[in-house]
Formats: structure tokens, sequence, C-alpha cells
């Protein structure tokens, strides 16, 4: 009997040793480079910012641009990226996400107790019972284990209407979408149609120049969002990319600031709720409800990069991160007045950049901005009084200082020539020239 007992709970403990059918060789995939015109034969290793990397069979790593592939292999990158990302991810929820020795151990326990009833039975000695109370005991310890560990189911949600994404996006002049199975590509120059600046206390000299937010480099929108099983906390990880994208096409960040602290609060935002990055880029970094009336009102003011639409305010109780379930199965974020605005947690899904770490993590994929002038510092006591445009690419920025004000007049060409010139109060200016840096 015990030597039956011991086979027995040796092939359940073991068995996930036999589990797995067939080796671990790789059948490497044939890759298009249209770029070159060559074939590889390689394994696909990751795709982050734009770039795609590859394991040939003599172990050499290669880094190519996404576009240097067909348009075939291109859906095969981002599907395998999904399923890598969803893998790693993923919290699976239901009994069926027991792992094979849980089960292993729970069919040994159920073996014992039977076993322990069929010898008091046929050998009637109370001893045979330990059996059954070691196997009862297996079952119960399993099962509690299993419970404890398992997460809230994620909730399957609609996908996305790619039609009516594109209308409110495409209302404004100069943004332009395109869309794949995966994501809606919103495409603009990166400056908003409305003044800008005006009202900034806390400056740290940058102003607002155009970005290539076109072709690979545009802003991408989920298609399909699902629920995340652990939102994350946008206070606690400061993703120092975008969280949304307006309906604009202007990107919005957290609303702290790369040091944690309340970009409004300390007066670094204009009266639109945005200012200029390092790059001189132009973003928000609060909900732009200004742009309701240009949407329309009930319509989304922006998409935040897990695939939800963000609306203005409301009077429905909102959760944690600020959003709602909404009539159609959905979820939705909306804007409050004080901090943290909106979007207090990502209540999608979202893939983090696995070279970047909270706080300083961020959501892929992110366009990159072009570096033109090196970043300077805070300007104290300097305050932006007005803002206008010169004509084509071409502005005039005004700020106060000691109560002079001083001017930027900066324009940039097609060939993306720019030059500032920096009038002081009584009328002497410099002159300053750049290109983007490569």
């Amino acid at each position: 009997m015990k030597n039956l007992i011991l086979i027995v709970a040796f092939f359940l403990i073991n068995s996930n040793l036999f589990a797995h059918e067939g080796g671990h060789g790789v059948s490497l995939k044939t890759w298009k480079v249209t770029s070159t015109n060559e074939q590889i034969s390689a394994d696909f290793i990751k795709y982050e910012n734009n770039k795609v990397w590859l394991l040939d069979g003599n172990h050499n790593i290669k880094a190519y641009l996404i576009s240097d592939f067909s348009n075939e292999d291109q859906k095969y990158i981002q599907t395998r990226t999904e399923l890598i990302y969803s893998l790693n991810n993923t919290q699976n929820t239901d009994l069926d996400t027991i792992s094979y020795s849980k089960w292993a151990l729970i069919l040994l326990g159920s073996i014992l107790l039977l076993l322990s009833i069929i010898q008091l039975i046929k050998l009637k000695k109370i001893i045979h019972l330990s059996y059954g109370f070691i196997g009862a005991c297996l079952i119960l310890f399993v099962s509690c284990k299993n419970g404890s560990s398992i997460k809230t189911t994620t909730l399957n949600v609609p996908s996305n209407n790619v039609s009516l994404m594109q209308s409110f996006f495409e209302k404004f002049e100069g943004v332009t979408t395109h869309s794949d199975n995966n994501y809606l590509y919103i495409s603009s120059n990166g400056l908003p149609n409305h003044e800008m600046m005006v009202g900034i206390t806390n400056w740290q000299q940058q102003v607002p120049i155009n970005q290539n937010y076109t072709g690979e480099n545009s802003w991408a929108i989920p298609l399909h969002p699902k629920m995340a099983a652990n939102p994350l906390s946008t206070k606690t990880n400061l993703l120092k990319g975008a969280i949304a994208v307006a309906v604009n096409g202007i990107p919005i960040f957290n609303p702290l600031n790369n040091r944690g602290e309340d970009a409004n609060a300390i007066g670094e935002l204009d009266k639109w709720g945005g200012h200029c990055g390092r790059a001189d880029d132009y973003h928000y970094h609060l909900p732009p409800v200004h742009l309701q009336k240009q949407v329309g009102a009930g319509n989304p003011i922006a998409y935040a990069v897990d695939g939800f639409p963000v609306y203005g305010e409301t009077t429905e109780k909102l959760d944690e991160y600020l959003g709602k379930m909404n009539a159609n199965g959905s979820y939705e974020y909306h804007t409050i007045k004080e901090y943290p605005y909106f979007i207090a947690g990502m209540r999608g899904e979202v893939n983090l950049d696995p070279n970047t770490k909270a706080p300083e993590n961020q959501v892929l994929p992110q366009p990159r901005t072009h570096e033109l002038r090196p970043a300077l510092r805070p300007l104290r006591g300097a305050e932006i009084t007005d803002f206008k445009s010169l004509g084509t690419n071409s502005y005039a920025l005004t700020y106060r200082l000691n109560s002079e004000d001083y001017i930027i007049k900066y324009k940039w060409d097609s060939s993306n020539n720019y030059t500032y010139e920096f009038i002081n109060p009584n009328g002497t200016s410099t002159i300053e020239n750049y290109k983007p840096r490569k």
C-alpha cells in the first residue's frame, strides 16, 4: 500500500516534465528587407521605438527600422509584439490557469482520500484515515492558495469605432488620420490652432515649433482597448511621454511634471493648460476642455493611449481613476477641476517601455520630437504676456522681466532652417540659427 502511494505521488508530481511535446529548436523566419531588396533568415527578438531586432542563425543580432520590411512582415512584427506583451503581462483569472503541478497535487489528494476510504472499509482500521486526512489537507491547501492568487477578471470591452474616432480628429485643420488592424494613427505638426504660452510665470525659455508627427512617427491610439487587471497610477508613474492625444492632434502629458510637481499649480502652464518641452514641443498637461465647443457637446476631447476616450466634466459618479463604464459597455474618462484633473490611473492595458522604470517610465509607442536648441533653465521672474503669428511659420513671443518687455521673433523655412531673433527692451538684438539634430 505504501509503495503504491509513493509511486502515484512520484508520477503525478513529476509528470509535468513530460507534458511538453517536441524540442526547443527554432525555425527561422525569412524576412524581406525592402530597403536593400535582400532576404534574411532570422528569429524575431523585439520591436520598440520603430526598430526591429532580429537574431540570425549565427546568433548575430541585427537591428532594422520597421519601415525596412514589407507590409506583411510589419503586420507579423506587430502581432508578435502584442503576443509577447500579453504573455508577459496578462493576469489569467479562472480555474484553467491553475498550474499543472497544482492539478497534480489535487489529484494526488483525491487518490489518497479515496484509498483511505477503501482501506477503512476493507480492513476496518482507523489508522487508514490518516491517508484521507493528508489528501484532504492537500486539496484544501492548493484550493486556498489558488483562490488567493486569482485576480479580478479582465473585462472585455468593445473595439473602438474607427470612423467615429476619425470624425473627431479630422474636425481640426492640419490633423489627419489613418489606421491598421491595431491602431488609429493621428498626424499633425504639433501646433494647435489657438494662442499659446500666454500666462506662463514659470518658464524654461522654450518656444513652440513644429514637430513631425507624421507617418510612422504619428500618435497611436489602440483600436481594441482592454481593461487592465492592475491599472497604472499616474501619481507613481509619471509617464514622461504622452498619456493621451487631444482631438486637435496635440499630445497631453501627465499633470505632474518630471519632478512630480503639479505643473499647473507652479505656473508652468498657459491659459490652455499647455507649454513647451525641452524640444520646443508644445503639449498640454491639463485636459483641453476648451476644445469641447469645436468637437461638439457630448463628444470626447481626447483619447488616452490605452484606447479609452476622455470627456469633459460630468455629474455622474466616477471611480478612483476618474472614469466610468458607459452605456456601450466600454470605459471612458472624465475631467475635474482639481488635481489629478483626469486619468488618475491608466484603466486600460498599456505597453511600457522596457528600458524605463517608474516613476520615469513611458507608454509605447511614442513619437519622437526633434531636438533643436540646447535645453535652457527657468528664467526666474519672467511672465509671458503675448504670443502671436507673424505669418506662415513665423511667430513672436513677448515676456516681461523686471518691468521690461523682451521679444523673441522666430521662424523656419521649408528646409527646416530656424532663425531666432532675441530683442532687448533697448532695441538691440541678437540672432541665432539652428537646424534639427539628427
